[in-house]
């Protein structure tokens, strides 16, 4: 049931060496083509990274929040096109929330690692240090990369009574 799903779900920065299999690398990539896209436009792009050189390289995006994924098997790089679409932001946050979904119902964990908007160091964005490593058209724009993989930690879902209430009004 996805409100189960939605329940037990969590951000994961530890994991298993095991690699995620094939068929389910295929499986989260379905899912994230499948992701809503505004007027069907689908400005998405996303390259599946599963070598373990190019993840370590990867984990150094960003001076913070970004190397903890060196030791997971599978990064998803979230990408777009913005000619393509007004809103591109919103449809990659869709279909990386989509892959985060996608990941728990398979028995992965998962984690966003924010891009966009973020540096690399003090000369050096960290979209275009993804672009360069990854070697991708400069026209096209990061918003996420999504770190996947077999949880190494246990983490129970958040109790609901923790969630923010006050934050919903009832009209």
């Amino acid at each position: 049931m996805f409100l189960e799903l939605l329940r037990k779900r969590r951000s994961i920065r530890q994991f298993t060496d095991q690699p995620v299999e094939k068929e389910k690398v295929d499986l989260l990539v379905e899912a994230a083509l499948r992701s809503p896209s505004s007027r069907s436009l689908n400005p998405w792009q996303f390259v599946v990274v599963s070598d373990a050189g190019v993840i370590k390289d990867l984990a150094g995006a960003k001076e913070h929040g970004s190397s903890f994924m060196e030791k997971a098997p599978l990064a998803i790089v979230v990408c777009a096109d913005p000619k393509a679409c007004d809103v591109w932001v919103e449809d990659c946050s869709i279909a990386a929330l989509i892959l985060h979904l996608a990941a728990a119902d398979l028995g992965l964990g998962s984690c966003w690692i924010q891009i966009r908007k973020r540096v690399h160091d003090d000369r050096v964005s960290a979209e275009d240090y993804v672009k360069k490593l990854l070697r991708l058209p400069e026209d096209l724009v990061i918003e996420a990369i999504i770190a996947i993989g077999y949880a190494k930690e246990e983490k129970a879902g958040h109790p609901l009574s923790s969630l923010p209430h006050a934050q919903v009004r009832y009209l």
